[in-house]
C-alpha cells in the first residue's frame, strides 16, 4: 500500500526539504542533535518515529541507518525492514536518495552506499543525516580521504552561527588526523570540543591525533581533564575510554589499562555489540602481544563473540577481532572453524565485505591465529603482503595498528631481526617518542647482536616512558 504524506516547501532545522508533519519533523530534528552528541536519546526518539502508526520517510531512513551504523548482522534485518517501507513511500528527491544509499548499504554494497550518500550531500551538503552516516561508512571502509572531504565539502557550506557547525568541525578533525594532517586536525578538534565540550566525537578525533604523534602525556592530560565530557552517558563512552588505555599501556602501566578494561570496555554489565567488543578484543590482543598476563579476560569476551561470530559475514573486521578473542582464549578449534566459515562463503559471496575478507580479513585472521599456535613464520607470511593496504577493510590508523604490532613481533619471535628492526625504523620515523618502537627495537638490535645500540634504544624507551608515567 503506498504512503501519502503532506507535501510542500517544508523543512528541516538544516534547511533540507522534507515530507511530513511539523511535529514529526520537529522530533527528527532532536534526534539529529542527540546523534551528533552520540546521546542515547536517539534511539528513543528515532524509534518513536519509525513506530509511528504513520512514520515520516525520514523515520524510517534515521532508523534503517542507526542499525547499519551498529555493524551488527543481527540489525540487518531491521534495516531492510526500513528500506522496504520507503519503497511503498511517496519521497521526495532526497529520500529517494536516502532510500538508495541504505538499500546499498543493507545489501552488502557499501560502497556504493557511500557514493549515493556522496550524491545526497553534493545537493544537500547541510544533511546531517547524510553526513553524520556517510562519515561513519567512509570509517568502517577505511576512506581516509572521503573521511576528510566529505566533511571538509559540508563545513564550509553551514553557516557558521548554526548550533551544529562545529559539531561538523570535529568531523573534519578527524578526518584531517586520518589523512595525516595533524596540525590541522588538533586545531580543528580543540576548537570543535571548546565550542561543546559534550562533542564526544571532536574528543575522540584529538585523541587519534595525539597518539599518532606519539603525545602521550599530552593525551592522557587531555582525556583524564575532559573526562567528566566524555567518560559516560553517551554511545561512545567505550571507545574514548579504549583510546585513554592505549595510552596508559604506552606510557608503561599496563595495570592502568587492565584497570579500565574491565571498569569500562568490557564487563558483565557490557551490551554485547560488536562495535564495543571490538575494542575489548584489541586491548586484550595488544596486552598479549607485550606479554601482560591478562588473567581469563579473554574468555568471557570470546563467549560475547560466539553468537556474532561466522553465521552471516557481514563485516570482516569484526571477524578478525572475534578472531583475537578465541585465540586469545585458547579456543583455537572455534577461531579455525570461524575461518573456515568465512573461506567457505567466500565460494559464493559478492559486495564490498566479500572484497574486504579475501584481501584483508581473511589472511589477519590466519595470522592471529598463526601467532596464537607460535607459527610466527606463517603470521608473517599472511600479514607482510598486505601490510600497506590494511585500510581496506576498515577501522583507523589506531585499531589496524594490532596487525603491524603482531607482524613486528611475530618478526622478533620468528628471529627476524633484520625484519623488524627495519619495521621498528619505519615505526620511530614517523613517531620518534614511542616507548613501544624503541623497546621492540632494542629488541631486534639485540638479537642482531649490536648490545651497545640495543642499550642506547632501551635507555630512549625509559626516559620517554619516565616523561609519561608523569602525565597522571
Amino acid at each position: 500500500m503506498t504512503m501519502t504524506y503532506a507535501t510542500g516547501t517544508i523543512t528541516d532545522a538544516h534547511g533540507n526539504p522534507m515530507t511530513g508533519d511539523a511535529a514529526s519533523i520537529e522530533v527528527y530534528d532532536r534526534a539529529l542533535d542527540r546523534l551528533v552528541r552520540f546521546h542515547p536519546e536517539v534511539v528513543d526518539l528515532a524509534t518513536s518515529l519509525a513506530t509511528a502508526d504513520d512514520p515520516v520517510p525520514m523515520a524510517n531512513v534515521l532508523f534503517a541507518y542507526l542499525h547499519l551504523m551498529s555493524t551488527d548482522v543481527d540489525d540487518i534485518a531491521t534495516a531492510t525492514e526500513c528500506w522496504r517501507a520507503l519503497a511503498d513511500a511517496d519521497l521526495n528527491e532526497r529520500e529517494h536518495l536516502h532510500a538508495r544509499a541504505i538499500g546499498a548499504w543493507a545489501t552488502g554494497d557499501w560502497v556504493g552506499a557511500s557514493r549515493a550518500l556522496d550524491e545526497v550531500l553534493y545537493r544537500w551538503p547541510t544533511d546531517m543525516a547524510a553526513l553524520m552516516f556517510g562519515h561513519q561508512l567512509d570509517f568502517f571502509l577505511g576512506d581516509a580521504q572521503n573521511l576528510r572531504d566529505r566533511a571538509v565539502r559540508s563545513l564550509r557550506e553551514f553557516d557558521p552561527v548554526h548550533p551544529h557547525t562545529e559539531f561538523v568541525r570535529g568531523m573534519v578533525a578527524f578526518g584531517l588526523e586520518e589523512s595525516g594532517h595533524y596540525g590541522q586536525a588538533l586545531d580543528a578538534g580543540r576548537r570543535a570540543v571548546d565550542a561543546n565540550p559534550d562533542d564526544v566525537w571532536a574528543v575522540h578525533a584529538v585523541a587519534h591525533t595525539y597518539e599518532m604523534q606519539g603525545m602521550i602525556d599530552e593525551g592522557i592530560r587531555f582525556m583524564t581533564e575532559r573526562a567528566g565530557d566524555w567518560g559516560s552517558g553517551n554511545l561512545f563512552t567505550v571507545h574514548n575510554w579504549w583510546h585513554l588505555a592505549l595510552y596508559e599501556l604506552e606510557a608503561g602501566r599496563p595495570e592502568r589499562s587492565l584497570a579500565i578494561y574491565d571498569a569500562e570496555v568490557h564487563n558483565a554489565e557490557s551490551l554485547g555489540v560488536p562495535i564495543e567488543m571490538l575494542d575489548a578484543s584489541a586491548l586484550l590482543w595488544r596486552l598479549r602481544l607485550d606479554g601482560v598476563d591478562t588473567g581469563g579476560r579473554f574468555g568471557p569476551l570470546a563467549e560475547s563473540w560466539a553468537p556474532k561470530a561466522g553465521a552471516q559475514p557481514w563485516y570482516a573486521f569484526n571477524d578478525l577481532h572475534a578472531t583475537m578473542a578465541y585465540a586469545g582464549a585458547g579456543r583455537l578449534g572455534d577461531a579455525h572453524t570461524l575461518i573456515r566459515q568465512l573461506d567457505g562463503w567466500l565460494d559464493t559471496a559478492s559486495g564490498t565485505n566479500a572484497k574486504m575478507t579475501a584481501e584483508i580479513g581473511l589472511p589477519s585472521c590466519r595470522a592471529v591465529v598463526a601467532f596464537a599456535e607460535e607459527r610466527y613464520a606463517d603470521a608473517i607470511a599472511e600479514l607482510f603482503p598486505i601490510r600497506r593496504v590494511f585500510q581496506h577493510f576498515g577501522g583507523s590508523h589506531a585499531q589496524r595498528d594490532a596487525l603491524q604490532r603482531t607482524l613486528l613481533e611475530s618478526a622478533l619471535r620468528a628471529g627476524r631481526y633484520e625484519l623488524a628492526r627495519s619495521l621498528t625504523a619505519e615505526r620511530l620515523g614517523v613517531r620518534e617518542c614511542s616507548v613501544y618502537s624503541w623497546t621492540q627495537r632494542a629488541r631486534a638490535l639485540r638479537g642482531l647482536g649490536d648490545e651497545t645500540a640495543a642499550a642506547q634504544a632501551d635507555t630512549t624507551a625509559a626516559s620517554y616512558r619516565s616523561r609519561f608515567a608523569a602525565a597522571v
